[in-house]
């Protein structure tokens, strides 16, 4: 039987600051507009952690059952992989977490959009159920998304625009063009990190049948498109921040490009690697520079209120 500490692992916590980097800026640049309530950033936070682990334990059991995750793997060992979970208590896993998921969720909507249109109620439903599939199918199922290198697309759309968007809809009940600024700056992050995350297991992949951009481009131009992915990313969260500092008539929100360093600091270091195992601690480096620049962004903005 599963130990605690089992299952822990295969929720892989360390990806959370990443998810949560969306709920923070939408709900940042919500709360800037005089459009916030606490209660839909913490509610949309729980139904967001509850979609990545779900997400996490999901892609534990495909790459598992379909033998992707093996002894040539890098990184750390998956429970399923290692039997340390048996694969019915992790389809079991999968099931319940998709139905709190999905509970969580219908609280988020119905308490953000209870005097909503039903359309909007609608709409959101069904971005709830997508959200749920997509976290199941990128590695389960025979024609799961991951393995034919749509994995980079839909981390944008359901990190970036979904994430972001949504979360700021349901503060203000308005799509104002300025929000897909850092809905691009979480997507374009979200999608270097599973870059990073290709190029580290480009081989293992490739032996697999693992299809992804990385094993379709060659390592050396995954390097470029890493680049490119950083690079669009700070132009994203720059241009949003000027319009939302304008706005404000402050310009201390400046500050949250400080944790830029890490994403510069990242590239040198993706750009002269030449061993793709070296790129796994890696990973983090983005992560948690994302999610810096959307704390940091919000300390300023508190900031700016007080003085």
């Amino acid at each position: 039987m599963a130990s605690v500490k089992d299952w822990i692992s295969s929720f892989r916590l360390r990806t959370l600051p990443l998810a949560l980097s969306c709920i923070l800026a939408g709900s940042l640049f919500a709360y800037a507009k005089d459009e916030f309530d606490g209660n839909i950033m913490l509610l949309a936070a729980i139904t967001t952690i509850l979609l990545q682990v779900l997400s996490n334990i999901a892609n534990d059991y495909g790459d598992g059952v379909k033998g992707t995750d093996n002894e040539h793997r890098v990184g750390p060992a998956r429970a399923v992989q290692s039997q340390k979970i048996s694969i019915k208590a992790m389809r079991n896993a999968i099931i319940i977490n998709s139905l709190l998921a999905f509970g969580s969720g219908i609280i988020l909507i119905y308490y953000a959009l209870k005097d909503a249109s039903t359309q909007d109620i609608y709409v959101f439903i069904g971005l709830g159920v997508l959200s749920i599939l997509a976290a199941i199918t990128y590695t389960i199922g025979k024609k799961a998304y991951g393995y034919s290198g749509l994995g980079d697309l839909f981390v944008f759309i359901f990190f970036g625009l979904v994430g972001v968007v949504g979360v700021y809809y349901l503060h203000t009940r308005s799509l104002d063009l300025f929000i897909f600024f850092p809905a691009c700056f979480t997507g374009f992050m979200s999608m270097a990190v599973l870059n990073m995350n290709n190029m580290r297991d480009i081989e293992n992949d490739k032996n697999s049948g693992k299809n992804t951009i990385v094993v379709k481009m060659g390592f050396d131009k995954a390097k470029n498109y890493h680049t490119t992915l950083l690079t669009l990313g700070m132009i994203a969260w720059i241009s949003g921040v000027i319009i939302l500092s304008n706005t404000m008539g402050n310009y201390l929100l400046l500050i949250s490009l400080l944790p830029f360093i890490l994403f510069f600091k990242n590239l040198v270091f993706v750009r002269k690697n030449l061993d793709p195992k070296n790129l796994d601690p890696q990973l983090k480096i983005i992560a948690l520079g994302t999610f810096f620049t959307t704390v940091i962004g919000w300390l300023a903005v508190l900031i700016t209120r007080l003085i």
